[in-house]
């Protein structure tokens, strides 16, 4: 059922039939609803496209910080923050190929301006977090030393991180960032950029680096946990069917040991065909 609060020729919000009307951002829209039918391997591709960046952009770190990145992007326009962050990242910051496509880290833009973005930065692991450095002293930045430093901290591994949205100044040069001992050691991925003091200027963000290798996708830690525990039980039979095993090489046969062997080669086989073995 749809509703028209401007009457019988005002714009409805909700569904008539198969039609669907609401407002967005101050304009009518109406759409049809899809009839779900088998998937191509295009579509495919696309909602597994989909779903690896909005679990990226879940956390109310990445969250917070696309909609100051892309916010000045937005105006203007019908689109939100969001909708901006995920049609670039979605094309230009994705990897590998379906079923085991992710996020390559190093492409992600997390903002868009036109403000002079960071250079010459640095990411510095210490005892107590990390140490963000850039260069202060490139010519044109005269104007631009009160413009606020934004900072974001991820760890795929939890599937979260922190944002420090003001974080510091240009001219100071560095920031301190304060982690403690239970995430310090997990994998990082670390981003920033420049917005002006008064709000109306932002710069496009900057990869700022890895620390602590690359984090393992839940299907890379199914393969490798499945690999570990076939591996463990390979290990336990192959001692028990060596021990049949004279030193001359002879075989005591047994029942035992016919079992052992066909348990041993089996393992072994699968063994050596599943992914998933340490690199």
């Amino acid at each position: 059922m749809a509703i028209s609060k401007n009457g019988p020729y005002g714009h409805p919000n909700g569904k008539i039939g198969k039609l669907v009307h609401y407002m967005l951002k101050g304009q009518p829209v109406t759409r049809m609803v899809g009839r779900r039918t088998k998937s191509s391997p295009a579509q495919l591709v696309n909602c597994q496209s989909m779903a690896v960046t909005m679990a990226f952009f879940k956390p109310d770190c990445v969250l917070k910080f696309i909609n100051l990145g892309f916010e000045l992007e937005a105006r203007g326009t019908v689109k939100n923050p969001h909708n901006l962050a995920t049609s670039y990242n979605k094309k230009f910051a994705l990897k590998g190929a379906y079923p085991n496509l992710k996020m390559d880290y190093s492409k992600v833009k997390l903002s868009q301006g036109t403000l002079p973005a960071p250079k010459g930065t640095t990411l510095v692991k210490t005892p107590t977090g990390l140490d963000i450095s850039w260069n202060t002293t490139e010519a044109g930045l005269e104007h631009h030393e009160d413009d606020i430093v934004m900072i974001l901290i991820y760890l795929p591994g939890l599937k979260n991180g922190k944002s420090h949205l003001n974080a510091s100044k240009r001219e100071t040069g560095k920031y301190s960032v304060e982690l403690s001992e239970d995430v310090i050691d997990e994998p990082i991925e670390a981003y920033m950029c420049f917005k002006s003091a008064d709000g109306t200027q932002i710069s496009e963000s900057v990869y700022l680096g890895n620390l602590n290798g690359e984090a393992e996708t839940q299907e890379e830690k199914t393969k490798r946990e499945a690999y570990a525990a076939l591996k463990a039980r390979f290990d336990q039979v192959s001692d028990a069917y060596l021990k049949y095993i004279e030193p001359g090489g002879s075989v005591i046969l047994t029942k035992a040991f016919r079992n052992l062997e066909t348990e041993y080669r089996a393992l072994k086989s699968k063994l050596d065909h599943l992914p998933g073995k340490p690199s």
